[in-house]
């Protein structure tokens, strides 16, 4: 990690001496890091720590313990593994177990919709979009970012899911990572749904040896915005990712405050066909609001967020974006559109291969990937570079 981070570091120091004028001299390293250095730094901290507090004893098997920092399915990007669910896991015989590798199958079909037909296509209009973000109308920009929450959310959930399923062809069983986040009534419930590995993880290993919940409403709001703040920060060593946590915890403080953070744990409209009316502009509301912090985790730097927010806000023209890549933005909606279907009709199930016509959506997924494959600018997964 001090490899990650030395040259962010000295960078903002010889920065901020230049705006005083004072000029310096700096070192930086070049390095390549390994691709995934975070989330295997995690899962190991994560069993050194569960030793120490007794939860777990120690493996004496080196080529288990070797094998569970480097399980290849989650190893780049996650799910973080804990050792006390992975580790145990390898000292069984494996069978194979056909129910098992079918559904793993399913898992890894939709994580490629969702990488391949959404996250994909989605890059190609958030590239365009934020390259000439200073040109763009406000519909163009408020469409980059739209477009860039569902690039992250196809992306990253897909590669879950592609994980989640290729270790069930192995009968191995990895944490659930996301839970249709975007289907969220509040910032609370968000955190519960998004990226639920490294959340949990944060809460466990840092939220509650802070004092979590317990003690005053202060030392509550501390540890809530030590945890963004350290969690923005994880992402990556840019001044984007830090402002980026620091919305969550502003967006997090009011429902801390009212003592409401706890309100919404269980599904959205569960048993029911649509969402009551305030379930969905609460649920609106938090997109909203996550779609705006995600135009930091997305720019290059503050200053780029800072006039993309302002010209999103002032420039009040709404003509349909004519982009470079000659098509209008406007017909990525459908798809995005269809991925909303199929997971609000499946969002109290793993992947939406399930109940009845389940052959019709196999196939017309597996249509959509075939079209869309062949078009879409193709990209690394995001959270490589974490």
């Amino acid at each position: 990690m001090f490899f990650k981070y030395f040259n962010f570091f000295i960078d903002s120091w010889v920065n901020a001496w230049a705006t005083f004028g004072v000029q310096m001299h700096k070192t930086s390293l070049n390095i390549i890091l390994p691709v995934g250095i975070s989330f295997y730094t995690f899962q190991t901290l994560s069993y050194t720590i569960d030793i120490y507090r007794g939860k777990l004893k120690p493996s004496k098997n080196f080529i288990a313990f070797a094998t569970f920092v480097a399980f290849f399915p989650q190893l780049v990007a996650g799910p973080i593994e804990r050792a006390t669910n992975l580790l145990p896991q390898f000292y069984k015989k494996k069978k194979f177990n056909l129910s098992q590798a079918i559904d793993g199958i399913h898992l890894m079909l939709w994580g490629l919709f969702k990488k391949i037909v959404i996250a994909d296509s989605c890059a190609t209009y958030v590239n365009a979009i934020f390259n000439t973000y200073e040109s763009a109308s406000s519909l163009t920009l408020l469409l980059g970012a739209f477009y860039f929450a569902f690039q992250i959310y196809g992306d990253f959930s897909g590669y879950s899911d592609i994980a989640i399923g290729v270790a069930k062809l192995f009968n191995f069983d990895l944490m659930t990572n996301f839970k249709k986040p975007y289907f969220s009534r509040d910032i609370a419930e968000f955190w519960r749904r998004w990226h639920i590995s490294l959340s949990t993880w944060f809460r466990d290993y840092l939220y509650i040896p802070l004092g979590g919940s317990r003690g005053s409403k202060l030392n509550q709001f501390r540890n809530v915005a030590i945890i963004f703040l350290v969690s923005g920060f994880w992402h990556g060593a840019n001044w984007t990712f830090v402002v980026w946590g620091a919305l969550h915890a502003l967006f997090f403080m009011p429902l801390l405050f009212l003592n409401k953070n706890r309100k919404n744990v269980g599904p959205i409209a569960s048993g029911k066909l649509m969402p009551s009316f305030k379930e969905g502009i609460n649920m609106m509301t938090t997109f909203l609001i996550v779609c705006l912090a995600w135009i930091f985790f997305r720019a290059d730097n503050i200053a780029m967020a800072y006039n993309y927010c302002k010209n999103m806000f002032i420039k009040m023209s709404f003509d349909i974006p004519y982009l470079s890549m000659d098509r209008y933005s406007i017909e990525m909606l459908p798809l995005i559109f269809v991925l909303l279907l199929f997971e609000w009709f499946h969002r109290e199930k793993e992947h939406p291969f399930t109940g009845n016509y389940k052959t019709i959506k196999i196939l017309f997924i597996i249509v959509l990937m075939l079209v869309f494959g062949v078009y879409s600018n193709h990209q690394d997964f995001i959270y490589f570079q974490f």
